[in-house]
């Protein structure tokens, strides 16, 4: 008989009975693309097609595997092929699937094998999604399916399974299956597989920044809703006010008034940021009074919580209806606390990492005064969890405790609370006891209770500043929970010690000593290496610190979705909105929105793609605005120090007609070298890797010259005096990089 082959098509020719049905069972994380080919085929193929989507099988709704097998079953009975679109991420989960097919159905797999950092990246970002699988929570989730992925093998009785590990795969199977007509088939066989016993692609934890789940902590769900039910909590989200309450079970954030349960946060815990957990001092068993404690909490908090940089504070409970997490939470968002710094988190304080997916190089334990393992409660499991090295360190620090003050532990690479749960420091801090059953009771003498505990407060969040300011965490520790054990053992055995073991003990009248010696607003957090979703690896050119406000550009470019008002347009790499203080009469923000470009200094060669979608999405606006007023003329650029971070394209009109252009600062960051044009940062970053960036100070700091003809003006008033009327040309350098006009307008005579 005659065949015809086309692009791994098998057809016989003159064949006249009814092609077989094909299944297609589809294996893939969550923002692999699995729902996206099946519907890019059944648009494109003749074949008939049925999607069998476990997030909508419910009448639109999420339903169940038994509802995904019989819809499979009834749609294979008519005749017509079958998309399976679940994760199906092990051998258990495509059974029964597979059991669909007999001598009549052919069951293939397509395997989404793409790379986690790319799935992590698309979940995070995406919005609308069917199984409402999406921010922050969908990165986790996609870190803990594919931790125990197991793909498919000929042997659970496929016939077929294509393997795509990127877009040039993927683009290939799915104009192969496109081109089934009804009467096609596909060759038998495995196709595409690159390495058969890979489990977990290199650099999902890199992307993740957090430390791998160990094998016990439970086994990885499949199917959006059955991983979103078991998923892990982060942090708050951002666009609120106050604190929230996020916990490791549900992934629901509480409102106002509920007690603690539940939290889901977005895509801002992905960031490399220096975390101490602490639990509530004094208020089990030393009895404190918890309406006390919660208003010492949130003023310690709130008097810490801008002195400690980019670091955050997360009080912790195990109880889901805590008592003093709702106090502090309630307390916290009337003072307006920022939340991206201090959250509340219910569970364990050994395993937030691996039960709760929240990284924290720096937990507290609420001791006694012995410094001694063993009684109960926090102090018992952290002594446990941290294995013998932790009461080996304590004793080199210090033999006890008075209440008040806290000791700083290094921890051990050894540790398990350090190789499971990324935890690098212990912090030992004892709180007033109020129990007439324990040692040093205070006869609910509250005026001296509360004094101590506040000092205790003082102490433990001194004792973790310390930690930051002296980088003795060391360098990409709590940023890439993959940092080498040994390496992480040699930077803390080679910290700075003094020969006092009491020296680490921050006493009270040491605190009054050194109040002050943090700047506010200043970080002295290590220098980091931030992982970025698409690009990897930025080696940071600076240590800024950012200050709230200057913060609100960042908070916009990761959650777009909250400020719709403001935003112009959203696509996967940048958002475009007006800036909030023009400086013309037209003037954009094109905002990157990629984590770890903060400013024009994290830019390297990786990025260059990202900058010239940056820039035509800037050209493309500005032409419209072209349309709509020819007489205007737009720069496209940078500024080298920014003072808003995340990295943003400025599309500024060259009018210069704004009340907002005040102060010389202003005029001068936008004409002089201190604003860097697109093409030459374009240029400069393909060819040294890097762009050059300008003294800013002497820049801002210059005369006024008009950005025209040059002339010097003494103030900002007669300078744009001048402009409005001025009509010499553009400087040749500007010219050069390309201004944008209307043609009726190339001489720049707006």
């Amino acid at each position: 008989m005659d065949m015809e082959i086309d692009d791994d098509t098998y057809r016989p020719k003159g064949r006249e009975e009814k092609g077989k049905p094909i299944m297609v069972i589809m294996v893939g994380a969550p923002g692999s693309g699995k729902s996206t080919f099946c519907d890019q085929v059944m648009r494109l193929s003749t074949r008939p097609w049925i999607r069998v989507c476990q997030d909508t099988i419910g009448n639109g709704k999420a339903g169940t595997k038994a509802q995904c097998l019989k819809s499979a079953a009834n749609a294979l009975e008519d005749g017509k092929s079958v998309f399976i679109d679940r994760c199906n991420l092990d051998s258990e989960q495509r059974k029964e699937f597979v059991k669909l097919g007999r001598p009549q159905v052919d069951v293939h797999a397509v395997v989404l094998d793409l790379p986690a950092k790319l799935c992590i990246s698309r979940s995070v970002k995406r919005s609308g999604h069917e199984g409402n699988l999406q921010g922050g929570r969908a990165a986790a989730v996609v870190n803990r399916m594919l931790q125990n992925k197991e793909l498919p093998k000929l042997s659970e009785g496929f016939t077929r399974i294509i393997f795509c590990q990127n877009e040039s795969d993927v683009q290939a199977a799915l104009s192969t299956y496109s081109a089934l007509g009804p009467l096609d088939t596909l060759p038998q066989g495995a196709f595409g597989q690159k390495n058969p016993e890979a489990k977990v692609q290199v650099g999902i934890m890199k992307f993740f920044k957090k430390k791998e789940i160990p094998a016990n902590a439970g086994p990885a769900t499949n199917g959006v809703q059955d991983s979103a039910s078991s998923q892990i909590s982060e942090e708050k989200d951002l666009g609120l006010k106050g604190v929230v309450s996020v916990s490791a079970n549900t992934g629901k954030e509480l409102t106002e008034g509920e007690e603690p349960v539940v939290g889901s946060v977005d895509s801002d815990s992905l960031n490399e940021t220096p975390t101490l957990a602490f639990p509530s001092l004094s208020t089990s068993d030393f009895q404190f009074n918890h309406e006390k404690a919660s208003e010492i909490i949130v003023e310690k908090v709130e008097e810490f919580v801008d002195k400690i940089g980019n670091a955050r504070l997360v009080l912790v409970d195990m109880t889901h209806r805590s008592k003093i997490l709702s106090l502090v939470r309630a307390k916290a968002s009337k003072k307006n606390i920022d939340s991206s710094k201090f959250f509340t988190f219910v569970g364990d304080i050994t395993q937030l990492y691996s039960q709760g997916g929240l990284c924290c190089n720096v937990i507290a334990n609420a001791a006694n005064w012995r410094l001694k393992p063993g009684g109960g409660g926090v102090n018992a499991a952290i002594f446990s969890a941290a294995g013998p090295t932790l009461d080996a360190a304590t004793k080199e620090q210090a033999k006890s405790l008075r209440p008040g003050n806290a000791v700083v532990v290094p921890l051990a690479s050894t540790s398990p609370l350090f190789s499971r749960e990324g935890v690098t420091h212990v912090i030992h801090v004892l709180g007033p006891n109020m129990n007439p059953q324990r040692p040093n009771c205070l006869d609910n003498d509250y005026i001296t209770g509360c004094k101590i505990l506040r000092e205790a407060y003082t102490s433990l969040f001194e004792g973790f500043a310390s930690i930051v300011k002296t980088q003795a965490i060391p360098k990409g520790t709590y940023q890439n929970p993959r940092f080498k054990q040994s390496e992480a053992q040699h930077h803390l055995e080679s910290a700075p010690r003094n020969g006092d073991k009491r020296e680490n003990v921050h006493e009270y009248d040491k605190r009054k000593r050194c109040k002050g010696s943090q700047e506010e607003g200043q970080t002295d957090t290590p220098d980091s290496s931030p992982v970025n979703p698409r690009y990897g690896k930025i080696e940071r050119s600076t240590n800024k610190a950012w200050g709230p406000w200057a913060q609100s550009l960042y908070h916009i470019a990761m959650q777009p979705e909250k400020n719709k008002d403001s935003v112009l347009e959203i696509s996967d790499d940048v958002v475009v909105l007006n800036d909030l203080y023009p400086k013309g009469r037209r003037h954009l923000l094109v905002l990157s929105r990629h984590e770890g470009l903060d400013c024009l200094a994290d830019v390297r060669k990786v990025h260059l793609q990202l900058l010239r979608t940056m820039h035509a999405i800037g050209l493309k606006w500005a032409e419209k605005f072209l349309h709509e007023d020819a007489s205007l003329v737009f720069r496209l650029g940078y500024h080298s120090e920014p003072s808003m971070r995340q990295l943003h394209l400025h599309v500024v009109s060259q009018d210069f007609d704004s009340k907002h252009l005040k102060h010389k600062k202003h005029w001068n960051s936008f004409n002089t070298a201190f604003f860097r044009d697109s093409v030459d940062v374009m240029e400069e970053v393909s060819s040294h890797g890097e762009a050059i960036l300008k003294d800013d100070e002497k820049l801002l700091s210059m005369e006024l010259r008009c950005h025209r003809c040059r002339s010097a003006h003494p103030n900002i008033p007669k300078l744009k005096s001048h402009i409005s009327k001025c009509r010499a040309p553009f400087p040749a350098n500007v010219l050069k990089n390309g201004l944008v006009c209307a043609p009726n307008n190339a001489n720049n005579d707006p």
